[in-house]
């Protein structure tokens, strides 16, 4: 979806009304403050004294604050509350979120507002305290709930039916009545988000989970457990035919799939470079699914709305949040997308060129006619930093635990560590200075060290810096007294390649995360920055001067974007090889194993196929082969 039409869509469901019925609750947070525990003289035990509470909409509320962030501006709650001060705070949290609550019935008996109470001591959540496990719906109640479902139903574009509690709304009758509406109702869209109820909503739209569906078609995963993607297929074709109504399934980090009555079509997933929180991504995905229905749009289109409200959300840690417009455009106009999870995944899925070690990912449908070859250097053609991450790594966990660093435990030794390894997997490629800007965040994340002794960007990239270039400049020293060769500080082939390539007029480009200065060094010191003449980049010291992302947009100014067909990158980061994909070039990723400096990386082949590699190679042993491939006589 390009950037205008993302806007359209957005505009449109603002003057949508949505419906939603279900199970409203609030998640309460109450943080304890053990400082002014006293013995209680009833009890003779210790009081638990709240220092501060905070309330948010969960459940059908959170689908329908998630519906009014993303700038629908009417949305109808129907549900029940108890008739105690929960149900009061839930009435204020719906309006304040322009929510209409007018139909938001409260039962007098046998009803508590549905309450999650979180206490926290420090950073640690202790044993939940619910409210509401006993509820028991009156038949006058659903009665009184279903005749204003029918007044409003004249009104409405859509209707949510969200079914979160097994002591909610969804009673046996309830539910007859329900089935009821919808049948009379034939011509309005009803979308099902239910955990015990999906078979029960003949007519409706459904929105479930990758394990909820293979719970639907009786397979059992073990936890943990997820199903591949021919499962997922012939799953999500067998609820189709069951309800033959648009069915759309999420996979977390997968992306989601959308069925109708043109097929499946596959949503890619976000890739998100920083930390992730899921809670409350699926009622994002709902709300923007359920919005673009609402105003009109394909189930296609408004999965991918229901992705990149997903998106906005993951990234909001520690709370159920929700996507705003804004928001939404800024993941959706540049968005980086994961591709070919399954494959990438799982290497047995791998397919090869026949005689050698290259995996074909995408097929290409005619000839490529390359003029240009981008080159990453780091892993794809020099090894002179193999390691780095060795040592970025302990530096950053240095620099998040600060004086913590000794005596931190096991557990939050842990959790750093954790963090630190998933950020370097994620930003592999990017420049070190954007890097540095992550691991400012995670410091302020985890809260070990004083504000004020936090660095910028720049204050710890000259840390990092220091501790790696000691590291090359050894290397090349051993270099010129050799004891090493050019073969021992580069990847398999490659410089020959590049030979190559440039002896039969292919316009070859060097881009690198690293400092243009260091790059262009090490370069010569290998002997092959003649091949690139003055096509040398890297970074220059502005956070936001991406050089892989510069070069590439300097070559289609000149070139025309309609020939981007004619550029082939090849790399071993997901940086190069999405910010090609995304431009219409062609990708080959370097799954090269540096420390052997021939063979295949598995990690790095997951990175890379989830990037947007077309095809994927080790190295450069088999350079006919490849050269045949490419079309390069």
């Amino acid at each position: 979806m390009n950037p205008e039409s993302l806007k359209e869509v957005l505009e449109k469901i603002q003057t949508t009304k949505i419906g939603i019925v279900g199970d409203f609750c609030l998640d309460a947070y109450w943080f304890i403050d053990e400082s002014k525990t006293e013995i209680s003289i009833e009890t003779g035990k210790p009081t638990t004294p709240v220092r501060r509470q905070k309330y948010s909409l969960g459940g059908a509320g959170n689908v329908a604050s998630n519906l009014t962030a993303l700038g629908v501006r009417d949305v109808r709650a129907f549900g029940v509350i108890g008739n105690d001060p929960f149900g009061t705070e839930m009435i204020a949290l719906l309006n304040s979120n322009g929510i209409d609550s007018r139909n938001v019935l409260t039962q007098e008996n046998d009803w508590s507002t549905h309450v999650y109470i979180k206490p926290h001591i420090g950073d640690e959540e202790q044993s939940r305290i619910d409210f509401g496990n006993f509820n028991i719906l009156s038949d006058e109640t659903a009665e009184r709930l279903i005749a204003n479902l029918r007044v409003e139903l004249h009104e409405v574009d859509l209707v949510i039916i969200n079914q979160q509690v097994a002591s909610g709304i969804h009673t046996p009758w309830f539910r007859q009545k329900l089935k009821e509406v919808i049948r009379q109702f034939s011509e309005k869209i009803f979308i099902t988000d239910s955990r015990e109820f999906t078979d029960e909503y003949s007519g409706a739209y459904r929105k479930m989970n990758d394990r909820e569906a293979a719970r639907l078609c009786s397979l059992h995963l073990a936890s943990g457990e997820s199903l591949s993607y021919t499962e997922l297929i012939n799953a999500a074709e067998r609820l189709y035919d069951r309800y033959m109504k648009p069915l759309f399934i999420t996979r977390g980090d997968r992306g989601s799939i959308v069925t109708d009555d043109k097929g499946i079509l596959e949503i890619e997933s976000m890739m998100i470079t920083g930390r992730t929180d899921t809670v409350g991504a699926g009622d994002s995905y709902l709300a923007g699914v359920a919005s673009a229905l609402a105003a009109g749009f394909n189930p296609g289109t408004a999965g991918r709305l229901g992705n990149f409200a997903a998106g906005v959300t993951v990234q909001k840690l520690f709370q159920t949040g929700t996507a705003s417009p804004e928001e939404v455009i800024a993941i959706g106009s540049d968005a980086d997308y994961v591709y070919h999870p399954d494959l990438a995944e799982d290497i047995r899925q791998a397919k090869y060129h026949p005689d050698s070690e290259i995996e074909i990912i995408t097929t290409w449908h005619k000839p490529p006619e390359i003029k240009h070859a981008i080159f990453d250097n780091d892993g794809t053609i020099s090894t002179f930093r193999q390691g780095w991450e060795y040592i970025m790594a302990p530096m950053m966990v240095r620099a998040i635990l600060g004086d913590r660093y000794d005596d931190a435990g096991e557990t939050t030794l842990k959790k750093v560590r954790s963090a630190v390894d998933d950020l370097i997997d994620k930003t592999t490629g990017i420049q070190t200075l954007r890097q540095m800007l992550h691991l400012g965040e995670l410091v302020r994340e985890f809260g070990f060290v004083a504000e004020g002794d936090i660095l910028d960007a720049h204050g710890y990239k000259e840390i990092y810096n220091e501790d790696l270039l000691a590291m090359v400049r050894r290397r090349e020293a051993k270099l010129r007294r050799g004891e090493i060769s050019t073969d021992d500080l580069s990847i398999k082939n490659a410089i020959p390649f590049l030979k190559v390539l440039y002896e039969k007029g292919i316009r070859l480009w060097l881009t690198s995360g690293t400092d243009t200065a260091d790059v262009r060094h090490e370069a010569e010191v290998l002997g092959y920055a003649y091949l690139f003449e003055e096509r040398i980049f890297g970074a220059t010291g502005d956070i936001d001067a991406e050089a892989k992302k510069m070069v590439l947009d300097s070559i289609l100014d000149s070139i025309g974007k309609d020939d981007a067909a004619s550029i082939i990158t090849f790399g071993d980061g997901p940086v190069e090889i999405r910010e090609t994909h995304k431009r219409g070039g062609l990708t080959a990723g370097v799954a090269s194993n540096e420390l052997r400096r021939y063979g295949l990386n598995p990690s790095k082949r997951t990175r890379l196929i989830k990037a947007g590699a077309d095809i994927v190679i080790p190295d450069f042993a088999q350079p006919e082969i490849l050269l045949g491939l490419l079309n390069i006589r």
